[in-house]
């Protein structure tokens, strides 16, 4: 068993979704060609709500003491989470002034400043550690189903989420296989660490539209699913896709009613169910005009 897959089997436990009493609406969901999804809160249940570099401090204050006097770090959890979100918010700063609108980390850079030790084996088990522990995740219901009815359609699938080097690495644990195996095509994979940008930005979506317009698919003819109005369906719909708000778990969902920037914004269709997705995946787009993965494009090789 290998150091990585050791603590995933430590950390992991089952989540089941918070009701949230909000009514499905899927009419519109005719002629998808392509469906790409946000990760957490929607393809993942989301302990904290969100990837945890985003979150303050949730996990238990002895587990986090524990885990650091495994790894030596001679610091206090709340020493811990206030210096990596300093360490978070100046590189913020620093990215906004080069022109950059919502900026990414790139977590094992991060942990290097905060902790002062360069071993990057060693600093990646601690960040995988650590985010299990602050944002315990588990699969979606209907997840596996959806995956392997939109495989054997043929349906091609995507990702667009705020992530870290993590995120693949948990998805395919959970799923058994790589995500290329598990029915998505690497080249409509965009993890936000990998570009310096996070949504609500609109920079992934558009170079996703680039990509989808490449292998002969309309934006218009693909559905954007996540649970946060603000994050994911305004910059989706921004840039031509089909929307739908994931509202399957309430830890998660981020409806925005309050928010300006959502003011008078509609997703094209609410889900509360993955499997609610399957009606749309008849008849997609030819596979052969998708064509197979010959090698993996730059921004998806680290």
């Amino acid at each position: 068993m290998t150091v990585e897959k050791a603590i995933f089997e430590r950390h992991i436990r089952p989540l089941t979704p918070v009701p949230t009493g909000v009514v499905p609406r899927l009419e519109g969901m005719q002629n998808l060609r392509a469906i790409l999804f946000d990760v957490y809160g929607t393809l993942l249940i989301s302990g904290s709500g969100d990837i945890g570099v985003t979150r303050k401090q949730s996990a238990k204050v002895d587990d986090l003491q524990d885990l650091l006097q495994r790894y030596h770090i001679d610091r206090t959890p709340d020493g811990l989470s206030a210096a990596l979100h300093q360490s978070i918010e100046e590189e913020h700063a620093e990215a906004r002034r080069r022109g950059i609108d919502f900026p990414e980390v790139d977590i094992i850079r991060v942990w290097q400043t905060v902790l002062g030790f360069g071993d990057a084996s060693r600093l990646k088990l601690f960040a995988l550690e650590y985010e299990l522990m602050v944002n315990p995740v588990y699969p979606m219901p209907g997840l596996n189903t959806l995956l392997s009815t939109c495989r054997a359609r043929r349906m091609p699938m995507g990702i667009i989420s705020n992530a870290q080097f993590f995120t693949p690495f948990l998805l395919e644990r959970f799923l058994g296989s790589s995500l290329e195996k598990s029915g998505f095509d690497y080249r409509l994979i965009f993890l936000s660490y990998r570009f310096g940008y996070a949504k609500p930005s609109m920079f992934m979506f558009k170079r996703a539209a680039d990509e989808l317009s490449r292998t002969g698919i309309p934006v218009e003819a693909a559905l954007y699913v996540g649970n946060d109005t603000l994050n994911d369906i305004r910059p989706a719909s921004a840039v031509g896709f089909k929307t739908a708000l994931f509202a399957g778990d309430g830890r998660s969902l981020r409806p925005r009613e309050s928010d300006d920037r959502c003011r008078g914004l509609s997703p094209d269709l609410i889900v509360t169910d993955l499997r609610q997705l399957i009606a749309g995946t008849v008849n997609p787009s030819p596979r052969s005009r998708h064509g197979q993965i010959s090698r993996r494009p730059a921004h998806i090789r680290r």
